[in-house]
């Protein structure tokens, strides 16, 4: 039998790697655009005296602002706060400084971000709201009620990126300048969030969303489309990089706050497991507000896998105390 020539051989190798190429850019492209067209369903641009902020409301009832964690955006936050419209709470939730269709300004601070919170509430003619923050929008909703204590009822922090002194230690290790490094490679490119979402989810679901990926195959089914639509949800990525950038060293750059001041009626949540190590900020955090509840997980990661009923029944039970 004759074998065909190197050249040839050769010829139909690139050709069919050519093939494959375009098939999977044309996939990317298609995903890409269905995830763009997705992040502004739903939601309107409001004209504030701090400027342009992009929200999405939804129900009636005990307003609830929603402050986002990394990489989210409005849509983020009302996936996880929606359920609570069935128990009487008005969803506010927004996308921060340098996400989605909120632009960056040049104090992209947690107490510009607090600031601003309260312009979103002037501009939509709420007098008072409860303020939620998770995992890096924890410091802003901190913020707000230090300095605004007259505008929130109540204080939700989950998962909170928040300061502990260096004699407060955890049980996940502090983030390394090199994992910094991957992960802000990682989310600086759509086609590389896109690949590690198809090729890599598990290491993507460990290291980006600090979450141990057993937990997640082994939660419900429920869990498991939750875990996997938030992941699809950071895309695109490139239109959450400005804020991504802010947040990825936002932990480093943190001191004490006035927590002692804060005397809004506080919820703060967090797992001993989660990979972003806020279990014990957070629980130190508790301690520094009067009254502030604790609330600790042994397992769940950052995503809190298991614990979303549990966690909406918490913040329902402190909205209808605070009222």
């Amino acid at each position: 039998m004759k074998h065909k020539p190197v050249w040839v051989v050769l010829a139909i190798v690139i050709a069919f790697a050519l093939v494959v190429a375009l098939l999977i850019r044309s996939r990317f492209e298609a995903d890409l655009a269905a995830a763009a067209a997705r992040t502004a369903q739903g939601s309107v641009i409001v004209a504030t005296r701090c400027g342009p902020i992009e929200v999405q409301q939804t129900g009636d009832g005990i307003p609830l602002l929603v402050i986002h964690g990394s990489g989210g955006g409005h849509d983020q936050g009302m996936a996880w706060a929606r359920p609570l419209v069935q128990q009487g709470v008005r969803v506010i939730a927004m996308s921060r400084f340098g996400y989605l269709r909120t632009p960056r300004p040049a104090d992209a601070s947690p107490e510009a971000q607090a600031d601003a919170n309260i312009c979103l509430l002037d501009a939509l003619g709420i007098a008072k709201a409860a303020v939620m923050g998770f995992s890096a929008g924890g410091p802003s909703a901190m913020q707000t009620a230090i300095r605004h204590p007259s505008r929130v009822s109540a204080l939700v922090l989950v998962v909170p990126i928040a300061y502990k002194p260096g004699t407060v230690t955890d049980s996940a290790p502090p983030v390394s300048d090199d994992k910094d490094a991957l992960l802000l490679r990682l989310l600086g490119s759509d086609f590389l969030f896109w690949t590690a979402l198809h090729v890599a989810r598990d290491p993507l679901i460990r290291h980006v969303l600090a979450t141990p990926p057993e937990q997640v195959a082994a939660g419900s089914s429920e869990e498991r489309a939750r875990v996997n639509d938030l992941a699809g949800r950071i895309l695109p990525v490139s239109a959450r990089a400005a804020g991504l950038r802010d947040d990825t060293r936002l932990g480093r750059r943190l001191g004490p706050y006035a927590l002692e001041t804060v005397r809004t009626p506080t919820l703060v949540v967090s797992a001993r497991d989660d990979g972003f190590g806020t279990y014990a900020a957070a629980q130190y955090t508790a301690s520094r507000i009067p009254g502030a509840k604790f609330v600790g997980f042994d397992h769940g990661g950052h995503l809190l896998v298991g614990h979303d009923a549990a966690v909406r029944a918490e913040v329902v039970k402190l909205l209808s105390e605070s009222r």
